[in-house]
């Protein structure tokens, strides 16, 4: 999952390549801290028609793209986006299911 981070009028906007090659645009919603580590929560950015809309990977006709990424220190000291563990992800489910929850009882 590497990736690219640009920010866009205060939105942090962040490019994932996947393994072929090909480049998506999230928005990141919101981070979520855990153990003392910092998740965030992508959400895809897609035209609201889809044209133009080439890869196979399906994301046209899903309604919402959204993924966790763990963020690290990368060696020159910037922030990269990596695919957490899948324990990592239970974790910070739980984690963000508790934060829903807490926001829908006030």
């Amino acid at each position: 999952m590497p990736n690219n981070q640009t920010i866009e009028n205060e939105d942090v906007v962040v490019i994932i390549t996947d393994e072929e090659g090909h480049e998506y645009k999230y928005l990141e919603e919101m981070i979520i801290p855990v153990g003392g580590e910092k998740f965030a929560l992508l959400v895809g950015m897609h035209d609201e028609d889809h044209s133009g809309h080439t890869c196979d990977c399906g994301c046209a006709e899903e309604d919402e793209d959204v993924i966790i990424a763990k963020i690290i220190l990368n060696e020159d000291g910037h922030e990269e986006y990596i695919e957490p563990s899948d324990e990592e992800f239970e974790i910070v489910q739980e984690a963000y299911d508790a934060l829903v929850d807490e926001a829908e009882e006030e």
